[in-house]
């Protein structure tokens, strides 16, 4: 791998990181909520996930920047620039879910992000086909996420879907 690849890998993580820092006090304690769905994992777990996914993009991005020769230049205006509006709403989905804790919003950013993931794998094939391979398994963390977030969002509108605890009964 070049140097430029260290880039491609270390540029997804940008979004991420600056979210920690500006909510790092925020965040602590969100997912000891009791309206946290019970199949939830916990939020190490979710971090390590989105982490995983952050590098992978990476990877695959550094690829498809390989196989159309490197630079900046017009052959990767559109593959590029997909990835780039796509890791900018992913980064705003992040801020919604973790930092403004707008589930309603961050739902409707993962919904956008599915399609701009399956644009991009489509753009990316013909191009380079391990770096669309690469970026199923960000639809499956993205159908993870999503389902959280719809759990979350649908709770906070409806308290009444909200499960009881073992016999008590909601009046």
């Amino acid at each position: 791998m070049q140097p430029h690849g260290a880039i491609f890998l270390a540029l997804p993580h940008l979004g991420p990181v600056l979210l920690w820092l500006l909510t790092r006090h925020q965040t602590s304690g969100w997912d000891d909520s009791p309206k946290k769905p019970p199949w939830c994992p916990p939020h190490k777990v979710l971090l390590a996930g989105w982490i995983t996914i952050y590098f992978v993009m990476g990877y695959a991005s550094y690829l498809v920047w390989k196989d159309l020769g490197g630079g900046f230049g017009r052959p990767l205006a559109l593959p590029l620039g997909l990835y780039a509006v796509k890791l900018a709403v992913s980064w705003a989905a992040l801020i919604l879910f973790f930092g403004a804790h707008t589930h309603g919003l961050a739902l409707l950013h993962l919904l956008l992000l599915y399609g701009l993931v399956v644009s991009t794998a489509l753009i990316w094939h013909p191009i380079n086909k391990l770096a669309a391979l690469l970026l199923l398994p960000y639809l499956a963390w993205l159908t993870v996420t999503a389902s959280i977030a719809y759990r979350l969002w649908r709770d906070s509108l409806c308290p009444d879907h909200q499960p009881q605890p073992m016999g008590e009964k909601n009046d």
